[in-house]
C-alpha cells in the first residue's frame, strides 16, 4: 500500500486548482490528510467541493495566495510562466511539481491501470472506477470528469488498486508506470504539442514501455493508429498485449452492439465464450469504452462476469451525452466532444437514440489550433444534424490565430450539406434553439468549453 501523503506534498498549493485533473488531486491528497490549498480563476461547484473536504481555495491568482509554509506548488501545463504564484514560489525557493508528477506519486506502491487515447479516456476511467466500486474493491480513482453516480472525478480508497486517466495531450501520462495501460486510439490531436504523428507514436511508445515488466497493454484491434502502435510494441519484452473491438482478430471481440434507446446491449466473445452485459449509454462508441474497461479489469485478475455485470452500474460521466432536461417534448443533452472523431461517435449515437426524430446541434469549437488544422473535418461531422448551431471559438488557453474562425467549419458544414447557423452572440441561443425546435426533437450542445452552460437556458426558454 502506498504512504497516506506523498513526500513534500504535506501542504500543497495548486495553481488552477478547480481544473479536471487538478482538483482530483487535490481531493484525493485532501482524503489522504494533506493540508491543501490552491487558487482558481472563479468560483464554482469544484471549489466548493474542496472546501468540504477542509482546503483553502482563494478565488483569483495573487502572491499572497501562497503560504509561506507551503510544502509544494503544483501546476498543469495550462499555467503561464508569468503567474504571480508561481513567481511567488520562485522567490520563497517552493518545488514546483506538475500535475503528471503529482498524480504518479499517488499512485505509488498501488495497483495502477491508466487509460490513454484521444477519445474516451474519461469515459473508460470512470466505467473501470464504477465498476471496481461496485465489486467491493474501494479504488482509488482520478478522472477527468465528474461521475453521475458518485458525483465526484477523484476519490482515495482503500484498496489497492487505482485508476487514472492518462493525459498524452502533454505527454505527461509518460510520468505513470502501470500494472495495466489502456489506449483507445492514436490520432493527431493536440497540435500545440505535436507536429505529427510520428511524435505521437514516438510519446504513446514511451507510455507503453513504462508499464511494469509482466504489465498489460489492452489497446484496439479497430483503430488504425493503435494497429500501428501495436506492430510496434509487440516485441517488448515482458509485456501482455490484448486486444480488443470488432476485427475478427481481437482478443476480446465485440460481437454484437444493440442499441436500447440510450442504453446498450454489448454481446463479446472472450476465452471462446460469448458474454452480453448492458452499457447505460448509447453508441457504438461508447460500448467500445464498456470493451476496453472489461479487458483492463479481467488483465488485473477480476473475473470477466463479475466486471460485466457491475459494468452495468454506469450511470454516466457529466458532459458525455448526459441528459440536461426535457420541455415541451424536447430532450436536451450535452456532449463534450470537441473532436471530429469525438463529433462523430456522439452523432451516430444520438442519431441511433434518436430514431426518427430530428436532431439539433449547439457547436462550440474548442481552440484556434485546433479548428486551424481539423476546421473542415469537424464542419463534415456536423452534416449528420437536422441543424446545426455554430458558435464563436472558445479560445481556453490559446491566443486568437489571424484568419481562424468558425467560418471555417462554417463553410465545410455547408459544403457536406449541413443546414447551419451561425450565432456570435452565446446570450442568443436560447431564442435560437426555441424557434428551430419542434416535440420530439433532440437537442445536443457539444464541445469542450462553457457551451455546457447552455442546456439549462435552453430547458427554460422551451418551458415558457
Amino acid at each position: 500500500m502506498a504512504s497516506a501523503i506523498p513526500t513534500a506534498m504535506e501542504r500543497p498549493h495548486f495553481i488552477g486548482i478547480g481544473g479536471a485533473g487538478m482538483s482530483g488531486i487535490a481531493k484525493i491528497l485532501a482524503q489522504r490528510g494533506a493540508q491543501v490549498a490552491g487558487s482558481d480563476a472563479k468560483e464554482s461547484a469544484t471549489a466548493e467541493a474542496l472546501r468540504a473536504l477542509g482546503a483553502t481555495v482563494h478565488i483569483g491568482h495573487a502572491a499572497e495566495h501562497l503560504a509561506d509554509d507551503a510544502t509544494c506548488v503544483v501546476v498543469s501545463s495550462a499555467i503561464r510562466a508569468d503567474n504571480p504564484e508561481l513567481a511567488r514560489a520562485a522567490e520563497l525557493s517552493v518545488p514546483v511539481v506538475h500535475r503528471s508528477d503529482a498524480l504518479a506519486s499517488l499512485m505509488g506502491g498501488l495497483r495502477a491501470i491508466a487509460v490513454a487515447g484521444t477519445h474516451g479516456k474519461t469515459t473508460t476511467t470512470s466505467m473501470l472506477a464504477v465498476a471496481l466500486t461496485e465489486l467491493g474493491l474501494d479504488p482509488s480513482y482520478a478522472i477527468g470528469g465528474d461521475l453521475e453516480g458518485p458525483g465526484t472525478n477523484a476519490r482515495h480508497g482503500e484498496g489497492d488498486i487505482f485508476v487514472a486517466e492518462a493525459d498524452e495531450s502533454d505527454r505527461s501520462f509518460q510520468k505513470y508506470d502501470p500494472e495495466v495501460a489502456i489506449v483507445l486510439n492514436v490520432e493527431l490531436d493536440h497540435h500545440a504539442n505535436y507536429a505529427s504523428m510520428d511524435e505521437i507514436y514516438d510519446s504513446f511508445e514511451t507510455f507503453v514501455g513504462k508499464v511494469r515488466p509482466g504489465g498489460t497493454l489492452v489497446i484496439a484491434a479497430d483503430q488504425p493508429g493503435a494497429v500501428e502502435l501495436t506492430k510496434r510494441v509487440r516485441d517488448l519484452s515482458s509485456l501482455n498485449v490484448v486486444t480488443y473491438g470488432e476485427s475478427e482478430t481481437a482478443d476480446v471481440r465485440v460481437h454484437k452492439v444493440t442499441p436500447r434507446g440510450l442504453t446498450s446491449e454489448v454481446t463479446v466473445l472472450l476465452n471462446g465464450k460469448f458474454l452480453t452485459f448492458t452499457v447505460s449509454v448509447p453508441g457504438r462508441h461508447y460500448a467500445h469504452n464498456a470493451v476496453a474497461a472489461l479487458a483492463g479489469g479481467v488483465a488485473l485478475g477480476i473475473p470477466a462476469h463479475n466486471l460485466a455485470s457491475a459494468l452495468g452500474k454506469y450511470t454516466g460521466v457529466k458532459r458525455r451525452l448526459q441528459l440536461k432536461g426535457e420541455a415541451k417534448g424536447v430532450q436536451v443533452i450535452d456532449s463534450y466532444a470537441h473532436h471530429p472523431t469525438e463529433m462523430t461517435a456522439d452523432l451516430e449515437a444520438m442519431r441511433g437514440a434518436a430514431s426518427d426524430a430530428r436532431l439539433l446541434v449547439v457547436f462550440q469549437p474548442h481552440l484556434f489550433s485546433r479548428t486551424q488544422e481539423l476546421g473542415k473535418e469537424m464542419g463534415e461531422a456536423l452534416a449528420l444534424a437536422d441543424l446545426s448551431v455554430v458558435l464563436d471559438i472558445y479560445p481556453a488557453r490559446e491566443d486568437p490565430v489571424p484568419g481562424v474562425t468558425s467560418a471555417l467549419i462554417i463553410d465545410a458544414a455547408k459544403a457536406a450539406g449541413a443546414t447551419v447557423t451561425a450565432v456570435h452572440d452565446k446570450s442568443t441561443v436560447p431564442d435560437v434553439v426555441a424557434g428551430m425546435a419542434a416535440p420530439g426533437d433532440l437537442v445536443l450542445t457539444m464541445g469542450a468549453g462553457d457551451v455546457t452552460d447552455l442546456g439549462p437556458a435552453i430547458l427554460a426558454r422551451l418551458s415558457n
